[in-house]
């Protein structure tokens, strides 16, 4: 519909425009006598103007006549022009994730971030888990939202995320656990982790409200790039809701100024090339990495995938503001599970450990 259109309108440029031109031509060049120079400049415009409206004609007959390539190579976005971020996207309003990492910042020690499944194993279990990981060391907490295809958790997480739905975990559910954490705690940062479905599934508008209202702070929402700002992340801004990016190794630094445009509340640097627990990270080289990345924004930087004991926290918490770790948690989940233990005292240990591992960093 559109090639036809063109082709028309460069048709109905291209006729008049051409018989007004040949005209204008045999005037100006054979016509004016002595006496008409008064003419000769308003014509010359006025056959400037022909050739200008034929000129169009031509483009829009080519435009509409022209085969689009299915092989022609997309050139890749330059993203050099985005501008430095400031440390939050919306510095007027502060989040419970922008008041804990300034405190911690003050106290000159990295956030541990803990990970856990919502609903893993079930319902009861994993809020009495999260409502026990603050007092156990945890300064924020990502509790995931189960979904069938996490494309990017490993293993662990994955097993942790078919259980919890076995169990009958919904995102309604999720944010119910969350309402009842807040009936104890309103200082504790809650940050939603997963993928889109669900949450598009549910309603863009409607999840927001919910979370909002519920108590979440941020969302980690790995499956949608910046260039699809528009579906999610920038309505969550607009609610009130930091809307944290992942960084990756091959994150450069050509890309890495558009990752950064809407992020808010904290980088979250995924230490290795993989799937969480896929691998331990090189302290070294996420130092390097963490300190490139805040050449382009005063935001904390986070570190996670990889980071199981008190030792390797420790060694990222000495380089970056804040070590985020779940595999290892969800795994003492599994494991207490299958003996049928206390799922609560295995997580909370292990993070009592991986608590003195951050705290014991030099800052």
């Amino acid at each position: 519909m559109l090639r036809a259109l063109a082709l028309v309108v460069g048709v109905l440029l291209l006729l008049p425009g051409a018989c007004s031109l040949g005209f204008m031509g045999i005037f100006l060049f054979g016509g004016i006598g002595p006496g008409d120079a008064r003419f000769l400049a308003p014509l010359s415009m006025l056959w400037i103007f022909c050739f200008l409206v034929s000129a169009g004609g031509v483009f829009m007959i080519r435009a509409a006549l022209r085969q689009p390539n299915p092989h022609r190579a997309i050139p890749r976005p330059d993203f050099r022009w985005f501008p430095k971020i400031a440390a939050h996207a919306n510095p007027a309003r502060m989040t419970r994730i922008d008041a804990r990492f300034a405190a911690l910042k003050d106290a000159r020690r990295a956030a541990l971030v803990t990970f856990v499944m919502a609903g893993d194993p079930d319902y009861e279990t994993s809020l009495a888990l999260v409502k026990a990981l603050p007092s156990a060391g945890a300064d924020v907490i990502e509790l995931g939202m189960p979904f069938t295809d996490p494309m990017a958790d490993g293993p662990a997480i994955q097993a942790a995320g078919l259980r919890a739905l076995k169990g009958g975990q919904t995102l309604n559910k999720t944010l119910a656990l969350v309402r009842d954490f807040r009936k104890g705690d309103d200082t504790t940062p809650i940050v939603l982790m997963g993928y889109y479905n669900p949450i598009y599934v549910h309603g863009v508008e409607a999840f927001l409200v919910e979370a909002k209202a519920a108590g979440v702070d941020g969302l980690i929402v790995v499956d949608l790039p910046p260039e699809e700002d528009e579906e999610l992340c920038l309505p969550a801004l607009k609610a009130g809701l930091n809307f944290i990016r992942l960084a990756t190794p091959t994150t450069d630094d050509a890309r890495l100024p558009a990752v950064l445009a809407n992020t808010s509340g904290f980088v979250y640097y995924v230490s290795i090339a993989g799937v969480t627990g896929a691998a331990a990270p090189n302290a070294d080289l996420v130092g390097a990495a963490v300190a490139r990345i805040k050449r382009h924004t005063h935001l904390p930087v986070a570190v996670g995938f990889g980071v199981r004991d008190a030792a390797s926290a420790a060694g990222i918490a000495a380089r970056a503001d804040g070590v985020v770790v779940g595999s290892a948690l969800v795994e003492a989940v599994a494991r207490a599970v299958e003996a049928g233990g206390s799922v609560v005292e295995a997580v909370t240990k292990r993070v009592g450990e991986l608590a003195e591992g951050v705290r014991s960093a030099a800052r």
